[in-house]
């Protein structure tokens, strides 16, 4: 043990001669125990737990039996008797009866809680007044109020629903320091170490008003206080004060909303009070003391807070006097991420061995720790090995090492290799999160290994025997062991890697769905020694695609109809308005007409237009646009188009005809909304009388200039039960071209409505070219602006181009 640690390998030094070791797939050597020593380390450490709790409980007793001795006058012996005779005739159990007991003769503010909810527990068993005395009891026998404060978020307050608790210390200048935490990061409570004067933090709140500070949620409080980013929910800060003096305050944290303030509660949080003001009478002068007396700490803690890679601070045991040495993690830096991917407070305060009980291998971290501390030697190397055992698993990793002594304290830093430590954080939460169990197998000497999640899953408890491979059809569906004896057979009669999903059969009679892989680990000389591999519960998986089935059986129906629907809304429209009609001749009008539907069906609109002699000798030239797409878009076109038809029988004028179609829209149809735009033409005069009803104004073009006409006042159609509509007069000349569209040829999200129609006045003028004849040149006019229209809202466009030709008037003329 004290040669030169530089002459050992970095990955650690060799096992000893009576030590069996097996080589490991990437050249590394493993005590094939060490495993099995760690599992041990955590049972025991489990039993300690358990040993702390029954010490707690026998202190108790023991307390009553002497009070019953001093009382009675008797010896501890006819005291036991005694004891146990009362708390048989009270029907309740003996430590529930000492507790009791002992409330009764005490007379601080725990004996009092104690005493009432005692008293108003149905069988006289409430776990209050157990929980008050053990925290007392622990607190009062705590070093420091750090100690203290651990004692009152165990055993008090986390039965409450508390997550952490903070004792701070009041100072005449209005000042706050931290005494004591339970529950923060180290960080944490560091950077809230003190708090100066002026900071107004919800422990300040309650000294100023002398009273406890209730706070629903500190998230939306706007309060500044230790740990608001991890426990952003309720908050009470407790005065904590002797003989009428404030001394300090007792903060209790929640990370959900703060619970109900019933009468109990508030009596328990004003006995922690008092008892923090015990803590904080007795122990603050000795704190003082201890924190300028251990400069040596401190400085150590000021250099590795600044120190970018993991850093932790050992000291030895205090009942470790013999080797092996045993350390404790007093401390760690900020930048400190286990490498096993554990929260910092599960190492923080840990033995060294029970954080890392694989650390004990031979040239482990344990081993270079100690000769570190015994030579005083730096120990350094490039590339060591590190372990750590998580829920039965092993994880290993390697990184740079350095280990150096610093008085009574080692600093072990460490620098992992890339992507190690959040690759080990992963497997960790990936096995928790995606319920996978792991599992080992050994063939030979017939030892299993499970993890905690595989006992989950198969719904047994930890301490039952684990399940052979050999006997997994047993605990399957029947109809799923077939699949599992071709799994068993691929697994270890051809030794190979298998996989395979059964369903599960639970001694519960819960059957769970579950995918199992495996991989034999092939020993150089005989074979398959070990089978190991995975579990993992697929249920939710399996349940989530069968609804996904009924899904898409369901969608693919209603795209059917969908389909369906939009067929026959394609029909209607064209049965009305074909896409492409040939031009109209009508008297005196050349009229042709482009209508484009939209890109995708389901926005088939009610886009419609409409071209017709009347009986009158006039030419009815309509447009119209019906709001919304679909079938129903579809059919209130139909109805306003022949509506309007019928209408203009009548020989009225288009402001007459339009006002009659808004009441039809309005009373005759289902909640259709449309606008529009009616003319008529008289052949004789060439005149254009039109009105408008919420619709763009036409465009007209003569001699190669274009320009629209007057924005002329009208209310869309159906929006009220009666509307007046203004109605224009335009005298035409031969040669004139008059376009009528819809919104679908000019709208733009990003232009206003009359910047388009300056765009299409521009456009309409580019289009307007010499010719072969008018007719060619109004088909290519109106092709023109179909192609280079500036639109992007992918809407239905239907367009009208009426060219005047000779006619009755010149021939009179």
């Amino acid at each position: 043990m004290n040669r030169p640690l530089d002459s050992v390998p970095a990955g650690g030094s060799a096992a000893p001669a009576a030590v069996q070791v097996v080589p490991q797939r990437d050249g590394s050597v493993r005590d094939p125990g060490l495993s099995r020593l760690a599992a041990t380390v955590e049972r025991l450490r489990e039993e300690l737990a358990q040993a702390h709790s029954d010490a707690a409980g026998r202190s108790l007793i023991e307390l009553a039996v002497g009070m019953l001795v001093e009382r009675l006058q008797c010896g501890p012996t006819e005291a036991s008797v005694q004891l146990a005779s009362l708390s048989e005739q009270a029907g309740v159990p003996v430590l529930d009866f000492a507790a009791d007991l002992l409330n009764q003769a005490a007379s601080d503010r725990i004996s009092a809680v104690a005493r009432t909810f005692v008293a108003s527990s149905a069988d006289g068993t409430d776990p209050v007044a157990l929980r008050l005395r053990t925290a007392q009891a622990h607190a009062l026998a705590a070093p420091d109020t750090e100690a203290a404060a651990r004692s009152m978020l165990e055993h008090a307050l986390r039965p409450l629903g508390a997550g952490a608790v903070a004792i701070w210390a009041a100072h005449p200048d209005q000042s706050l320091s931290l005494r004591g935490s339970a529950g923060f990061g180290p960080a944490e409570a560091q950077r809230w170490r003190h708090v100066p004067p002026g900071v107004f933090t919800p422990a300040r709140h309650a000294l100023d008003q002398r009273a406890t500070a209730a706070i629903p949620e500190l998230a939306g409080a706007s309060l500044p206080s230790i740990g608001q980013h991890e426990f952003p929910g309720g908050r009470l800060a407790v005065p904590a004060g002797l003989g009428g003096r404030l001394i300090g305050v007792l903060e209790i944290c929640w990370q959900d909303p703060l619970p109900e303030q019933t009468r109990p509660l508030q009596r328990q949080v004003e006995a922690l009070a008092e008892l923090a003001a015990a803590t904080l009478e007795t122990w603050t002068d000795d704190e003082a003391d201890a924190g300028a007396a251990d400069t040596e700490f401190d400085a150590l803690r000021r250099l590795t807070a600044g120190v970018f890679d993991p850093c932790l601070i050992l000291r030895l045991a205090p009942d470790s006097t013999e080797a092996p040495l045993e350390f404790v993690v007093r401390d760690v830096n900020p930048a400190f991420v286990d490498f096993a991917g554990r929260p910092t407070n599960t190492v923080l305060g840990a033995r060294l061995l029970e954080a890392y009980p694989l650390a004990a291998e031979p040239g482990g971290l344990a081993v270079k720790v100690e000769h570190v501390y015994a030579t005083g030697e730096p120990f350094r190397a490039q590339r060591m090995r590190l372990a750590a055992m998580v829920d039965g698993v092993p994880l290993h990793t390697h990184g740079q090492v350095s280990i150096s002594r610093h008085g009574h304290h080692v600093l072990v830093i460490w620098r992992l290799e890339d992507g190690t430590t959040p690759v080990a954080r992963l497997l960790q939460h990936a096995q928790r999160l995606g319920r996978i169990g792991g599992f080992e197998e050994n063939l030979r000497d017939r030892h299993i290994a499970w993890n905690d999640t595989l006992f989950e899953l198969y719904g047994l408890p930890p301490t039952a025997q684990p399940i052979p491979l050999e006997h997994l059809g047993e605990h399957a569906h029947p109809d799923d062991r077939d699949t599992i004896d071709r799994f068993l057979r691929t697994l270890l009669h051809h030794q190979r890697p298998a996989s395979t999903a059964f369903r599960l059969q639970r001694p519960d009679g819960v059957t769970r769905h579950i995918r199992v892989v495996a991989e034999p680990v092939h020993d150089p000389d005989r074979g398959v020694r070990i089978v190991r591999g995975a579990y993992q519960d697929v249920s939710a998986q399996h349940w989530t695609e069968v609804a996904l089935a009924a899904t898409r059986d369901q969608l693919a129906h209603s795209e059917q109809q969908a389909a369906e629907r939009s067929r026959l809304t394609l029909q209607l429209q064209h049965a009305i308005m074909p896409p492409t009609r040939g031009p109209l001749d009508l008297p005196d009008l050349h009229v042709a007409v482009r209508y484009r539907p939209a890109e995708k069906d389901h926005l088939v609109g009610g886009d419609w237009y409409d071209a017709l002699a009347l009986p009158s000798g006039n030419v009815l030239l309509c447009v119209g646009d019906v709001a919304g797409h679909g079938i129903d878009a579809a059919t209130g076109m139909v109805a306003l188009r022949n509506a309007l038809r019928g209408l203009a029988a009548t020989g009225a004028g288009p402001a007459q005809l339009l006002s009659w179609l808004n009441s039809v829209t309005h009373h005759l149809t289902d909640n259709v909304t449309a606008t529009a735009v009616c003319g008529l033409y008289e052949p004789a005069t060439r005149r254009l009388r039109w009105a408008r009803a919420g619709h763009p104004p036409p465009v007209l073009l003569r001699k190669g200039r274009a320009e629209t006409l007057p924005q002329i006042g009208g209310i869309l159609l159906g929006a009220l039960d009666h509307a007046d509509y203004e109605e224009h007069e335009a005298q035409l000349d031969v040669g004139d071209t008059l376009v009528m569209f819809t919104d679908g040829l000019i709208e733009r999200r990003d232009q206003s409505v009359h910047a388009s129609l300056e765009t299409l006045v521009a456009l309409t003028e580019k289009a307007s070219r010499p010719a072969q004849s008018a007719h060619a040149a109004l088909d290519a006019t109106l092709d023109h602006l179909l192609r280079y229209s500036p639109a992007d809202t992918d809407d239905d466009t239907c367009l009208i181009g009426i060219c005047v030709d000779e006619g009755p008037t010149d021939e009179a003329e």
